[in-house]
Protein backbone atom coordinates (compact mmCIF):
# COMPACT_ATOMS: atom_id res chain seq x y z
CA UNK A 1 0.00 0.00 0.00
CA UNK A 2 1.71 3.06 -0.80
CA UNK A 3 1.66 6.42 1.09
CA UNK A 4 -0.28 8.53 -1.55
CA UNK A 5 -3.06 6.31 -1.34
CA UNK A 6 -2.95 7.16 2.57
CA UNK A 7 -2.64 10.41 2.42
CA UNK A 8 -5.71 10.81 0.05
CA UNK A 9 -7.31 9.03 2.47
CA UNK A 10 -6.81 11.27 5.24
CA UNK A 11 -7.26 14.27 3.10
CA UNK A 12 -11.07 13.09 2.36
CA UNK A 13 -11.58 12.21 5.99
CA UNK A 14 -13.35 14.79 8.00
CA UNK A 15 -11.86 15.51 11.32
CA UNK A 16 -14.84 15.12 12.96
CA UNK A 17 -14.78 11.60 12.21
CA UNK A 18 -11.51 10.77 13.04
CA UNK A 19 -12.50 12.25 16.74
CA UNK A 20 -15.94 10.79 17.57
CA UNK A 21 -17.72 7.49 16.66
CA UNK A 22 -19.00 7.05 13.71
CA UNK A 23 -23.10 7.81 13.70
CA UNK A 24 -23.61 3.44 12.49
CA UNK A 25 -20.99 0.94 13.02
CA UNK A 26 -19.40 -0.82 10.20
CA UNK A 27 -19.05 -4.73 11.25
CA UNK A 28 -15.59 -6.23 9.93
CA UNK A 29 -17.84 -8.62 8.35
CA UNK A 30 -19.83 -6.27 6.31
CA UNK A 31 -16.97 -4.62 5.06
CA UNK A 32 -15.39 -7.82 3.84
CA UNK A 33 -18.60 -8.24 2.03
CA UNK A 34 -18.86 -4.91 0.20
CA UNK A 35 -14.70 -5.30 -0.85
CA UNK A 36 -15.27 -9.00 -1.65
CA UNK A 37 -18.24 -8.37 -4.37
CA UNK A 38 -17.00 -6.12 -6.99
CA UNK A 39 -13.99 -9.52 -6.85
CA UNK A 40 -16.98 -11.76 -7.44
CA UNK A 41 -18.37 -9.86 -10.34
CA UNK A 42 -15.26 -9.94 -11.77
CA UNK A 43 -14.32 -13.47 -11.39
CA UNK A 44 -17.85 -14.24 -12.73
CA UNK A 45 -17.57 -11.74 -16.12
CA UNK A 46 -14.09 -13.10 -16.71
CA UNK A 47 -14.43 -15.22 -19.41
CA UNK A 48 -14.93 -12.57 -21.66
CA UNK A 49 -12.21 -12.30 -24.06
CA UNK A 50 -11.63 -10.31 -27.22
CA UNK A 51 -9.21 -12.19 -28.38
CA UNK A 52 -9.62 -13.85 -32.29
CA UNK A 53 -10.53 -17.11 -32.20
CA UNK A 54 -7.39 -19.17 -32.88
CA UNK A 55 -6.94 -21.68 -35.84
CA UNK A 56 -3.92 -23.12 -37.12
CA UNK A 57 -3.32 -22.03 -40.61
CA UNK A 58 -2.73 -24.69 -43.44
CA UNK A 59 1.00 -26.30 -43.43
CA UNK A 60 1.78 -24.50 -46.73
CA UNK A 61 3.83 -28.23 -48.03
CA UNK A 62 2.88 -31.18 -50.14
CA UNK A 63 1.43 -34.26 -48.09
CA UNK A 64 4.48 -36.80 -49.35
CA UNK A 65 7.90 -36.13 -49.78
CA UNK A 66 10.34 -36.33 -52.82
CA UNK A 67 12.40 -39.55 -52.03
CA UNK A 68 10.63 -40.85 -49.41
CA UNK A 69 11.22 -44.45 -50.79
CA UNK A 70 14.89 -43.45 -50.48
CA UNK A 71 14.72 -44.82 -46.60
CA UNK A 72 13.90 -48.58 -46.43
CA UNK A 73 13.18 -48.82 -42.90
CA UNK A 74 13.31 -52.62 -43.07
CA UNK A 75 16.85 -53.99 -43.39
CA UNK A 76 18.81 -55.59 -40.65
CA UNK A 77 20.16 -52.21 -39.14
CA UNK A 78 17.24 -50.35 -39.55
CA UNK A 79 15.26 -48.57 -36.75
CA UNK A 80 12.28 -50.91 -37.03
CA UNK A 81 14.56 -53.95 -36.62
CA UNK A 82 16.77 -52.17 -33.89
CA UNK A 83 13.97 -50.57 -32.06
CA UNK A 84 11.14 -51.76 -32.60
CA UNK A 85 8.83 -48.97 -30.26
CA UNK A 86 10.10 -46.05 -32.21
CA UNK A 87 7.24 -45.47 -34.99
CA UNK A 88 8.73 -42.03 -35.75
CA UNK A 89 12.25 -40.63 -35.68
CA UNK A 90 11.30 -37.97 -33.03
CA UNK A 91 10.67 -41.04 -30.66
CA UNK A 92 13.92 -42.29 -31.28
CA UNK A 93 16.24 -42.27 -29.14
CA UNK A 94 19.74 -40.79 -29.98
CA UNK A 95 21.42 -43.89 -27.94
CA UNK A 96 19.69 -46.16 -30.33
CA UNK A 97 20.49 -44.18 -33.24
CA UNK A 98 24.32 -43.64 -32.48
CA UNK A 99 26.28 -46.85 -32.46
CA UNK A 100 29.79 -45.66 -30.95
CA UNK A 101 30.21 -45.70 -27.52
CA UNK A 102 32.46 -42.97 -27.04
CA UNK A 103 30.62 -40.79 -29.23
CA UNK A 104 27.38 -41.23 -26.91
CA UNK A 105 29.74 -40.23 -24.07
CA UNK A 106 30.43 -37.12 -26.08
CA UNK A 107 26.96 -36.53 -26.43
CA UNK A 108 25.98 -37.04 -22.37
CA UNK A 109 29.23 -34.22 -21.37
CA UNK A 110 28.13 -32.04 -24.02
CA UNK A 111 24.10 -31.93 -22.56
CA UNK A 112 25.62 -31.54 -19.11
CA UNK A 113 28.46 -29.09 -19.43
CA UNK A 114 27.63 -27.02 -23.15
CA UNK A 115 27.33 -23.50 -22.40
CA UNK A 116 24.49 -22.97 -25.20
CA UNK A 117 22.83 -25.68 -23.41
CA UNK A 118 22.97 -24.37 -20.15
CA UNK A 119 22.05 -20.38 -21.57
CA UNK A 120 18.38 -22.36 -22.85
CA UNK A 121 17.91 -23.96 -19.86
CA UNK A 122 18.20 -20.77 -18.08
CA UNK A 123 15.68 -18.80 -20.52
CA UNK A 124 12.82 -21.04 -19.95
CA UNK A 125 13.27 -20.03 -16.10
CA UNK A 126 13.08 -16.78 -17.21
CA UNK A 127 10.23 -17.19 -19.14
CA UNK A 128 8.74 -18.92 -17.10
CA UNK A 129 8.90 -16.24 -13.88
CA UNK A 130 8.32 -13.60 -16.57
CA UNK A 131 5.01 -15.71 -16.77
CA UNK A 132 4.28 -15.74 -13.20
CA UNK A 133 4.49 -11.87 -13.28
CA UNK A 134 1.74 -11.71 -15.53
CA UNK A 135 -0.30 -14.45 -14.29
CA UNK A 136 -0.20 -12.39 -10.70
CA UNK A 137 -1.89 -9.60 -12.54
CA UNK A 138 -5.19 -11.60 -12.79
CA UNK A 139 -5.26 -11.30 -8.86
CA UNK A 140 -5.84 -8.51 -6.18
CA UNK A 141 -2.49 -6.95 -4.39
CA UNK A 142 -3.26 -6.91 -0.91
CA UNK A 143 -0.91 -5.57 1.58
CA UNK A 144 0.00 -3.86 5.07
CA UNK A 145 0.96 -0.30 5.39
CA UNK A 146 1.06 2.67 8.41
CA UNK A 147 1.45 6.40 7.24
CA UNK A 148 1.89 9.38 9.72
CA UNK A 149 1.83 13.02 8.62
CA UNK A 150 2.28 16.13 10.55
CA UNK A 151 1.39 19.42 8.99
CA UNK A 152 1.81 23.10 9.90
CA UNK A 153 -1.05 25.29 8.48
CA UNK A 154 -0.86 29.22 8.41
CA UNK A 155 -4.32 31.11 10.15
CA UNK A 156 -5.76 31.63 6.66
CA UNK A 157 -5.92 27.81 5.84
CA UNK A 158 -7.16 25.81 9.22
CA UNK A 159 -9.56 24.18 8.72
CA UNK A 160 -10.95 25.02 11.83
CA UNK A 161 -10.57 28.93 11.90
CA UNK A 162 -7.56 30.84 12.87
CA UNK A 163 -8.06 29.83 16.76
CA UNK A 164 -7.44 26.14 15.85
CA UNK A 165 -4.23 24.29 16.43
CA UNK A 166 -1.63 25.05 13.69
CA UNK A 167 -0.02 21.74 13.42
CA UNK A 168 -2.49 18.49 12.26
CA UNK A 169 -1.42 15.52 12.94
CA UNK A 170 -3.02 12.04 11.56
CA UNK A 171 -1.82 8.40 11.58
CA UNK A 172 -3.55 5.24 9.54
CA UNK A 173 -2.75 1.62 9.46
CA UNK A 174 -4.66 -0.99 7.93
CA UNK A 175 -5.00 -3.49 4.85
CA UNK A 176 -4.70 -2.38 1.64
CA UNK A 177 -6.58 -3.51 -1.42
CA UNK A 178 -4.47 -1.06 -4.17
CA UNK A 179 -5.61 -0.59 -8.16
CA UNK A 180 -7.00 -4.25 -8.52
CA UNK A 181 -7.98 -4.40 -12.64
CA UNK A 182 -11.43 -5.77 -12.65
CA UNK A 183 -10.76 -7.82 -15.88
CA UNK A 184 -14.29 -7.55 -17.93
CA UNK A 185 -12.62 -7.66 -20.93
CA UNK A 186 -10.33 -10.08 -20.75
CA UNK A 187 -7.12 -7.88 -21.07
CA UNK A 188 -5.14 -9.21 -18.23
CA UNK A 189 -5.87 -12.55 -19.00
CA UNK A 190 -4.85 -12.42 -22.40
CA UNK A 191 -1.86 -10.89 -21.53
CA UNK A 192 -1.02 -13.45 -18.98
CA UNK A 193 -1.75 -16.29 -21.96
CA UNK A 194 0.81 -14.86 -23.85
CA UNK A 195 3.25 -14.52 -21.85
CA UNK A 196 2.20 -18.02 -21.14
CA UNK A 197 2.49 -18.77 -24.85
CA UNK A 198 6.00 -17.08 -24.57
CA UNK A 199 6.88 -19.36 -21.46
CA UNK A 200 6.25 -22.52 -23.77
CA UNK A 201 8.17 -20.89 -26.88
CA UNK A 202 10.96 -20.80 -25.17
CA UNK A 203 10.63 -24.17 -23.79
CA UNK A 204 10.78 -25.39 -27.02
CA UNK A 205 13.49 -23.37 -28.34
CA UNK A 206 15.54 -25.04 -25.48
CA UNK A 207 14.08 -28.45 -27.19
CA UNK A 208 15.35 -27.42 -29.95
CA UNK A 209 19.18 -26.38 -29.00
CA UNK A 210 19.21 -29.59 -27.55
CA UNK A 211 18.50 -31.33 -30.46
CA UNK A 212 20.85 -29.12 -32.82
CA UNK A 213 23.64 -29.88 -29.65
CA UNK A 214 23.26 -34.06 -30.37
CA UNK A 215 23.44 -33.16 -34.19
CA UNK A 216 26.76 -30.91 -33.90
CA UNK A 217 28.47 -33.11 -31.67
CA UNK A 218 28.10 -36.49 -33.72
CA UNK A 219 29.04 -33.96 -36.67
CA UNK A 220 32.33 -32.42 -35.04
CA UNK A 221 33.57 -36.35 -33.95
CA UNK A 222 32.79 -37.48 -37.47
CA UNK A 223 35.36 -34.69 -38.91
CA UNK A 224 37.78 -35.56 -36.57
CA UNK A 225 37.47 -39.36 -36.93
CA UNK A 226 37.86 -38.46 -40.60
CA UNK A 227 40.64 -36.25 -40.61
CA UNK A 228 42.63 -38.70 -38.27
CA UNK A 229 41.83 -41.59 -41.09
CA UNK A 230 42.87 -39.00 -43.74
CA UNK A 231 46.01 -38.53 -41.51
CA UNK A 232 46.97 -42.59 -41.61
CA UNK A 233 45.70 -42.42 -45.27
CA UNK A 234 48.58 -39.80 -46.43
CA UNK A 235 51.23 -41.67 -44.31
CA UNK A 236 50.79 -44.68 -46.30
CA UNK A 237 50.98 -43.04 -48.96
CA UNK A 238 54.25 -41.16 -48.07
CA UNK A 239 55.40 -44.94 -47.17
CA UNK A 240 54.74 -45.67 -50.70
CA UNK A 241 55.45 -42.61 -52.16
CA UNK A 242 59.32 -43.10 -50.67
CA UNK A 243 59.73 -46.55 -52.23
CA UNK A 244 58.91 -45.12 -55.75
CA UNK A 245 61.42 -42.41 -54.78
CA UNK A 246 64.15 -44.96 -54.17
CA UNK A 247 63.76 -47.00 -57.18
CA UNK A 248 63.50 -43.68 -59.22
CA UNK A 249 66.55 -43.15 -57.36
CA UNK A 250 68.21 -46.29 -57.69
CA UNK A 251 67.48 -45.70 -61.92
CA UNK A 252 68.84 -42.49 -62.12
CA UNK A 253 72.28 -43.42 -60.09
CA UNK A 254 72.42 -46.46 -62.70
CA UNK A 255 71.91 -44.23 -65.66
CA UNK A 256 68.19 -45.89 -66.82
CA UNK A 257 65.94 -42.81 -65.18
CA UNK A 258 66.38 -39.38 -66.28
CA UNK A 259 66.61 -36.35 -64.13
CA UNK A 260 63.05 -35.34 -64.74
CA UNK A 261 61.45 -38.57 -63.55
CA UNK A 262 63.77 -37.95 -60.05
CA UNK A 263 62.18 -34.56 -59.52
CA UNK A 264 58.58 -36.02 -60.53
CA UNK A 265 58.66 -38.20 -57.67
CA UNK A 266 60.68 -35.81 -55.51
CA UNK A 267 57.89 -33.67 -55.97
CA UNK A 268 55.28 -36.58 -55.62
CA UNK A 269 56.64 -36.77 -52.29
CA UNK A 270 56.15 -33.57 -51.03
CA UNK A 271 52.96 -32.93 -52.31
CA UNK A 272 51.91 -35.85 -49.49
CA UNK A 273 54.09 -34.12 -47.14
CA UNK A 274 52.03 -30.60 -47.72
CA UNK A 275 49.02 -32.31 -47.29
CA UNK A 276 49.63 -34.14 -44.07
CA UNK A 277 50.74 -30.89 -42.73
CA UNK A 278 47.13 -29.11 -43.35
CA UNK A 279 45.14 -32.06 -42.38
CA UNK A 280 46.89 -31.99 -39.00
CA UNK A 281 45.42 -28.72 -38.88
CA UNK A 282 42.39 -29.72 -39.59
CA UNK A 283 42.47 -32.49 -37.24
CA UNK A 284 43.67 -30.05 -34.25
CA UNK A 285 40.80 -27.65 -35.67
CA UNK A 286 38.20 -30.09 -35.44
CA UNK A 287 39.38 -31.37 -31.50
CA UNK A 288 38.88 -28.08 -30.69
CA UNK A 289 35.49 -27.70 -32.24
CA UNK A 290 34.51 -30.79 -30.37
CA UNK A 291 36.04 -29.82 -27.11
CA UNK A 292 34.15 -26.16 -27.41
CA UNK A 293 31.12 -28.33 -27.80
CA UNK A 294 31.88 -30.26 -25.05
CA UNK A 295 31.95 -27.52 -22.43
CA UNK A 296 34.87 -29.37 -20.96
CA UNK A 297 38.45 -30.62 -22.09
CA UNK A 298 38.18 -34.70 -23.85
CA UNK A 299 38.54 -36.85 -20.03
CA UNK A 300 41.04 -40.06 -20.25
CA UNK A 301 38.14 -42.17 -19.36
CA UNK A 302 36.12 -41.97 -22.69
CA UNK A 303 35.33 -45.30 -24.19
CA UNK A 304 37.27 -46.81 -26.66
CA UNK A 305 36.29 -45.63 -29.99
CA UNK A 306 34.26 -48.13 -32.20
CA UNK A 307 35.83 -48.48 -36.20
CA UNK A 308 34.84 -45.66 -37.71
CA UNK A 309 32.23 -46.51 -40.57
CA UNK A 310 28.92 -46.42 -41.91
CA UNK A 311 27.77 -48.40 -38.91
CA UNK A 312 28.56 -45.46 -36.64
CA UNK A 313 24.78 -44.84 -37.25
CA UNK A 314 21.64 -46.72 -37.98
CA UNK A 315 20.98 -47.93 -41.27
CA UNK A 316 17.66 -46.42 -41.79
CA UNK A 317 14.85 -44.64 -39.46
CA UNK A 318 11.73 -43.91 -40.23
CA UNK A 319 10.38 -40.71 -42.20
CA UNK A 320 6.50 -40.72 -41.83
CA UNK A 321 4.59 -38.14 -43.33
CA UNK A 322 5.18 -33.87 -43.42
CA UNK A 323 2.33 -33.52 -41.44
CA UNK A 324 3.57 -35.15 -38.01
CA UNK A 325 6.51 -32.72 -38.57
CA UNK A 326 3.61 -29.99 -37.14
CA UNK A 327 3.44 -31.98 -33.70
CA UNK A 328 7.52 -33.42 -33.52
CA UNK A 329 10.07 -30.72 -34.42
CA UNK A 330 10.44 -28.06 -31.46
CA UNK A 331 10.88 -25.23 -33.65
CA UNK A 332 7.86 -25.51 -35.66
CA UNK A 333 5.78 -26.52 -32.58
CA UNK A 334 7.53 -22.93 -30.93
CA UNK A 335 6.34 -20.78 -33.97
CA UNK A 336 3.07 -21.88 -33.23
CA UNK A 337 3.04 -20.86 -29.55
CA UNK A 338 4.66 -17.36 -30.36
CA UNK A 339 1.38 -17.26 -33.06
CA UNK A 340 -1.13 -17.99 -30.54
CA UNK A 341 0.65 -15.29 -28.37
CA UNK A 342 0.52 -12.75 -30.88
CA UNK A 343 -3.45 -13.86 -31.02
CA UNK A 344 -3.98 -13.16 -27.69
CA UNK A 345 -1.68 -9.79 -27.58
CA UNK A 346 -4.34 -8.82 -30.09
CA UNK A 347 -7.45 -9.65 -27.66
CA UNK A 348 -5.55 -7.93 -25.05
CA UNK A 349 -5.05 -4.49 -27.76
CA UNK A 350 -9.38 -5.23 -28.53
CA UNK A 351 -9.62 -4.56 -24.58
CA UNK A 352 -8.37 -1.23 -24.53
CA UNK A 353 -11.24 0.06 -26.54
CA UNK A 354 -13.27 -0.78 -23.39
CA UNK A 355 -13.88 0.73 -20.20
CA UNK A 356 -10.60 0.04 -17.51
CA UNK A 357 -12.80 -0.94 -14.15
CA UNK A 358 -10.35 -0.81 -11.25
CA UNK A 359 -11.02 -0.73 -7.11
CA UNK A 360 -8.68 0.66 -4.33
CA UNK A 361 -9.57 -0.34 -0.91
CA UNK A 362 -8.33 0.04 2.66
CA UNK A 363 -9.65 -1.47 5.63
CA UNK A 364 -7.66 -0.56 9.29
CA UNK A 365 -7.59 2.46 11.96
CA UNK A 366 -7.15 6.43 11.80
CA UNK A 367 -5.99 8.45 14.73
CA UNK A 368 -4.84 12.09 14.96
CA UNK A 369 -2.98 10.89 17.95
CA UNK A 370 -0.90 8.16 17.73
CA UNK A 371 -1.35 6.28 21.02
CA UNK A 372 -5.02 5.98 20.23
CA UNK A 373 -4.74 4.63 16.91
CA UNK A 374 -6.19 1.27 17.88
CA UNK A 375 -8.60 2.15 19.42
CA UNK A 376 -12.26 0.81 19.32
CA UNK A 377 -13.56 3.69 17.67
CA UNK A 378 -10.99 4.65 15.51
CA UNK A 379 -11.95 2.22 12.79
CA UNK A 380 -11.47 3.17 8.86
CA UNK A 381 -12.13 2.20 5.69
CA UNK A 382 -12.00 3.38 2.28
CA UNK A 383 -13.34 1.79 -1.09
CA UNK A 384 -12.75 3.88 -4.24
CA UNK A 385 -13.29 2.41 -7.74
CA UNK A 386 -12.42 4.03 -10.90
CA UNK A 387 -13.50 4.08 -14.60
CA UNK A 388 -11.53 5.32 -17.68
CA UNK A 389 -13.18 5.67 -20.59
CA UNK A 390 -10.94 6.40 -23.99
CA UNK A 391 -12.07 8.65 -25.81
CA UNK A 392 -9.63 10.47 -27.82
CA UNK A 393 -6.80 8.21 -27.62
CA UNK A 394 -4.83 7.81 -30.97
CA UNK A 395 -2.61 5.50 -29.07
CA UNK A 396 -4.95 2.31 -28.67
CA UNK A 397 -5.50 2.40 -32.04
CA UNK A 398 -2.19 2.50 -33.10
CA UNK A 399 -1.77 -0.48 -30.20
CA UNK A 400 -4.27 -2.52 -31.69
CA UNK A 401 -2.48 -2.38 -35.29
CA UNK A 402 0.68 -3.29 -34.26
CA UNK A 403 -0.49 -5.98 -32.81
CA UNK A 404 -2.62 -7.70 -35.41
CA UNK A 405 0.71 -6.70 -37.75
CA UNK A 406 2.92 -8.75 -35.37
CA UNK A 407 0.42 -11.74 -35.48
CA UNK A 408 0.69 -11.55 -39.50
CA UNK A 409 4.26 -11.56 -38.72
CA UNK A 410 3.94 -14.45 -36.80
CA UNK A 411 1.65 -15.97 -38.48
CA UNK A 412 4.51 -16.10 -41.71
CA UNK A 413 7.06 -17.00 -39.82
CA UNK A 414 5.00 -19.96 -38.23
CA UNK A 415 4.49 -21.13 -42.02
CA UNK A 416 8.07 -20.45 -43.14
CA UNK A 417 9.71 -23.48 -39.92
CA UNK A 418 7.26 -25.59 -41.55
CA UNK A 419 8.77 -24.57 -45.04
CA UNK A 420 11.89 -24.99 -43.49
CA UNK A 421 11.97 -28.26 -41.78
CA UNK A 422 10.20 -29.79 -44.95
CA UNK A 423 13.33 -28.22 -47.15
CA UNK A 424 15.65 -30.14 -44.76
CA UNK A 425 13.59 -33.26 -44.73
CA UNK A 426 13.70 -33.44 -47.97
CA UNK A 427 17.62 -32.39 -48.46
CA UNK A 428 18.54 -35.35 -46.53
CA UNK A 429 16.39 -37.63 -48.80
CA UNK A 430 17.85 -36.36 -51.62
CA UNK A 431 21.39 -37.58 -50.19
CA UNK A 432 19.90 -41.05 -48.88
CA UNK A 433 19.08 -41.60 -51.81
CA UNK A 434 22.16 -40.78 -54.03
CA UNK A 435 25.16 -41.12 -50.80
CA UNK A 436 24.84 -45.05 -51.80
CA UNK A 437 25.32 -45.01 -55.07
CA UNK A 438 28.44 -42.29 -55.02
CA UNK A 439 30.25 -44.61 -52.47
CA UNK A 440 29.64 -48.20 -54.50
CA UNK A 441 31.07 -45.79 -57.69
CA UNK A 442 33.61 -44.81 -55.72
CA UNK A 443 34.94 -48.21 -54.18
CA UNK A 444 34.67 -48.84 -57.90
CA UNK A 445 37.19 -46.28 -58.84
CA UNK A 446 39.79 -46.97 -56.43
CA UNK A 447 39.57 -50.67 -57.25
CA UNK A 448 40.42 -49.69 -60.62
CA UNK A 449 43.23 -46.74 -59.51
CA UNK A 450 44.86 -49.10 -57.98
CA UNK A 451 45.28 -52.11 -59.97
CA UNK A 452 46.46 -49.44 -62.78
CA UNK A 453 49.21 -47.81 -60.90
CA UNK A 454 50.17 -51.21 -59.99
CA UNK A 455 50.56 -52.00 -63.70
CA UNK A 456 52.04 -48.56 -64.61
CA UNK A 457 54.96 -49.26 -61.72
CA UNK A 458 55.12 -52.75 -63.90
CA UNK A 459 55.68 -51.36 -66.86
CA UNK A 460 58.10 -48.68 -65.62
CA UNK A 461 60.35 -51.06 -64.32
CA UNK A 462 60.67 -53.17 -67.31
CA UNK A 463 61.07 -49.73 -69.44
CA UNK A 464 57.76 -49.99 -71.56
CA UNK A 465 56.58 -46.66 -70.01
CA UNK A 466 57.93 -43.16 -68.63
CA UNK A 467 57.55 -42.44 -64.82
CA UNK A 468 54.73 -40.10 -66.27
CA UNK A 469 52.67 -42.69 -66.10
CA UNK A 470 53.35 -44.22 -62.54
CA UNK A 471 52.50 -40.04 -61.44
CA UNK A 472 49.38 -39.82 -63.29
CA UNK A 473 48.03 -43.48 -61.53
CA UNK A 474 49.54 -42.38 -58.18
CA UNK A 475 47.40 -39.00 -58.03
CA UNK A 476 44.36 -40.78 -59.20
CA UNK A 477 44.27 -43.00 -56.56
CA UNK A 478 45.33 -40.87 -54.23
CA UNK A 479 42.84 -38.46 -54.96
CA UNK A 480 39.90 -41.30 -55.40
CA UNK A 481 41.07 -42.34 -51.70
CA UNK A 482 40.59 -39.08 -50.31
CA UNK A 483 37.43 -38.41 -52.12
CA UNK A 484 35.98 -41.73 -50.53
CA UNK A 485 36.68 -41.31 -47.34
CA UNK A 486 35.37 -37.37 -47.19
CA UNK A 487 32.23 -38.86 -48.97
CA UNK A 488 31.53 -41.24 -46.29
CA UNK A 489 31.91 -38.35 -43.55
CA UNK A 490 29.29 -36.55 -45.76
CA UNK A 491 27.06 -39.76 -46.06
CA UNK A 492 27.61 -39.99 -42.20
CA UNK A 493 26.32 -36.14 -41.95
CA UNK A 494 23.47 -36.74 -44.42
CA UNK A 495 22.22 -39.05 -41.82
CA UNK A 496 22.61 -37.26 -38.76
CA UNK A 497 21.01 -34.12 -40.66
CA UNK A 498 17.87 -36.67 -41.48
CA UNK A 499 17.54 -37.90 -37.78
CA UNK A 500 17.87 -34.08 -36.43
CA UNK A 501 15.40 -32.84 -39.48
CA UNK A 502 12.72 -35.29 -38.09
CA UNK A 503 12.69 -34.10 -34.98
CA UNK A 504 15.23 -36.85 -33.71
CA UNK A 505 17.95 -35.73 -30.74
CA UNK A 506 15.71 -34.88 -27.54
CA UNK A 507 14.86 -38.23 -26.16
CA UNK A 508 18.40 -40.67 -24.91
CA UNK A 509 16.42 -43.78 -25.13
CA UNK A 510 13.56 -44.54 -27.84
CA UNK A 511 10.31 -43.43 -25.82
CA UNK A 512 7.38 -46.08 -26.08
CA UNK A 513 4.31 -45.45 -28.88
CA UNK A 514 2.68 -41.81 -27.98
CA UNK A 515 -0.49 -40.46 -29.03
CA UNK A 516 -0.51 -37.79 -31.73
CA UNK A 517 -1.59 -35.15 -28.16
CA UNK A 518 1.23 -36.17 -26.31
CA UNK A 519 4.05 -35.95 -29.57
CA UNK A 520 4.21 -32.28 -28.91
CA UNK A 521 4.73 -32.35 -24.92
CA UNK A 522 8.37 -30.40 -23.61
CA UNK A 523 9.56 -33.89 -22.17
CA UNK A 524 13.09 -35.29 -21.31
CA UNK A 525 15.82 -34.55 -19.32
CA UNK A 526 19.25 -32.54 -19.64
CA UNK A 527 21.72 -33.75 -16.95
CA UNK A 528 22.26 -30.88 -14.41
CA UNK A 529 18.27 -29.65 -14.63
CA UNK A 530 14.91 -30.26 -13.40
CA UNK A 531 12.56 -28.73 -15.97
CA UNK A 532 8.86 -29.54 -15.13
CA UNK A 533 6.81 -31.18 -18.41
CA UNK A 534 5.35 -28.15 -19.95
CA UNK A 535 1.50 -28.91 -22.07
CA UNK A 536 -0.27 -26.23 -23.61
CA UNK A 537 -2.68 -24.86 -21.58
Amino acid sequence: MSDGILNYSLDMLPRSAMSRRPERRQTPSSIWRRAALPALVAVTLGGCSLAPHYERPDAPIPQQYPNADAVSNGSQRSAAATVATAGVSADLGWADFFTDERLKSLIRLALANNRDMRIAVQRVEEARAQYGVAESDQFPTIGLGANGQVTRSPENMRMGGADSPSVARSYMAGIGLTAFELDFFGRVRNLSEAAFQQYLATAQARRTVHINLVAQVAEAYFRLRTAQDLEALMRRTIESRKNTLDLVQARYDAGIASALDLNQARGQLDTVRADIAGIRRSETQALNALQLLLGIQLPDTLPKPGTFSRDQVLAAIPVGLPSELLERRPDIMGAENALMGANANVGAARAAFFPNISITGLLGFASPQLGGLFGSGQRYWQFAPQIQVPIFAGGVQGNLEVAEARKNIAVSEYEKAIQTAFREVADALAGEATYAEQLDALRAVEASAAESLKLAQLRYETGVDSFLQVQNAEVTLYSVQQSFLQMGMDSLMNRVELYKALGGGWLEDTAAEVSSTEAGRVQGEVPGADPEAITAK
